[in-house]
């Protein structure tokens, strides 16, 4: 945690429009993806019944809006490192001192991760989910820092290369056994495969994890990309404008190159293939070039605020459904209002009463300087 004078401190070190594109991110998972969902059962119109499907995740192959919050928020860890690691190496400390506060930050997003998933009751090892989203923002986070600790500025694009194209030919040439080499069904694909063999404990769909164990490799690239950004947003010689328009440009690179991938590589957010990395990576860098171009090149902040709030305690947040019952707290609050709309709408006043109440509860660990740092 860090309060008073080292949370200002805090504060004033780090990226406006960083914090407020997470904290835009985060926005959805505290409750705007169940405003869309409740808008859709109460109009029962196609409009908003598609939009409520954006905010679900396919079966399998192809891509929503839903499936980027997860790698946003891993690039934008990654955009985080050179201004937080970058320091400490600055400062003085030794790679080995930095490497072993990223491998105890990484084990502790682990540790939460398995917590996140079966709580802390004691629990058979059949029935222990070991994989996880914080586990997979732990690991990815430790392996992409490593390399950013021990490696050069041009190698980490080697790596990030790498580490897609070789996932890619893994799976393009083996398969699990008694299917065909390259098979990227659900049972047939080695990813999973792998999962099944070496994995302990279930996984959350029986023979597929949606956050696995092997394709970790390419979730690493995704946060590789957020650090090769944030390295590149650090460079006091090249303009703000210039910035922003490099990291656009290079957004539609990447979503380019993720179309062309995709006709023998599908877009996948359960096997996190390679096009589905570029894709990400593409309206990453396209939604971090507009929130940097607004808020640090314009200098229009003050809207910002509200998804900053949300920003600076993002893994909070995340994990606080686990151990306050936000449903029964806004309900104590605003149960009148939500009897008072009745039927069909009354939820989706729920929905956004429940947005309010996380919020107010998020501003009043800023106001005070309360932020969890992991």
């Amino acid at each position: 945690m860090t309060t008073n004078e080292a949370g200002d401190k805090f504060i004033s070190q780090r990226l406006y429009s960083l914090d407020a594109l997470r904290g835009f991110d985060m926005f959805w998972i505290i409750g705007a993806d169940e405003f869309f969902h409740q808008m859709g059962k109460a109009t029962g119109t196609p409009f908003w019944q598609s939009l409520s499907n954006q905010f679900t995740h396919p079966s399998w192959n192809g891509f929503h809006v839903y499936d980027l919050i997860f790698p946003l928020f891993l690039f934008l860890a990654g955009v985080s490192t050179p201004y937080s690691i970058g320091r400490s190496l600055s400062e003085g400390k030794t790679r080995r001192q930095v490497m072993l506060k990223v491998v105890k930050r990484g084990c502790l997003l682990v540790l939460l991760g398995l917590v996140f998933n079966n709580g802390l009751q004691l629990r058979p090892l059949a029935d222990i989910r070991f994989s996880s989203v914080l586990g997979r923002i732990g690991i990815a986070y430790v392996l992409a820092n490593i390399i950013y600790i021990y490696a050069r500025e041009k190698l980490q694009f080697t790596w990030f290369a790498g580490l897609l194209i070789g996932y890619w030919l893994i799976l393009k040439f083996t398969s699990a056994p008694g299917f065909p080499p390259g098979d990227l069904t659900m049972e047939g694909n080695f990813a999973s495969y792998v999962d099944r063999s070496l994995l302990p404990g279930k996984l959350s769909l029986g023979i597929h994890d949606t956050v696995g164990f092997f394709n970790n490799i390419p979730a690493v690239s995704t946060a590789l990309a957020g650090i090769i950004t944030g390295i590149y947003l650090k460079k006091p010689e090249i303009t703000k404008q210039k910035k922003a328009w490099m990291m656009a440009l290079m957004g539609v690179l990447c979503l380019l190159i993720a179309q062309v991938w995709n006709l023998d590589f599908p877009i996948n957010k359960n096997m996190w293939s390679s096009s589905f990395v570029m894709h990400t990576t593409g309206l990453s860098l396209l939604l971090m070039a507009l929130f940097y171009y607004v808020i640090d090149v314009l200098g229009y902040q003050r809207w910002a605020f509200f998804l900053k709030v949300i920003g600076m305690n993002s893994i909070l947040i995340y994990i606080s459904g686990k151990f306050i019952n936000w449903k029964y707290t806004t309900n104590g609050f605003f149960q009148w209002l939500i009897e008072w709309v009745g039927e069909p709408y009354n939820l989706v006043i729920l929905s956004l009463c429940m947005i309010l109440v996380k919020w107010v509860f998020l501003y009043i660990l800023y106001r005070k300087k309360i932020f969890l740092r992991v």
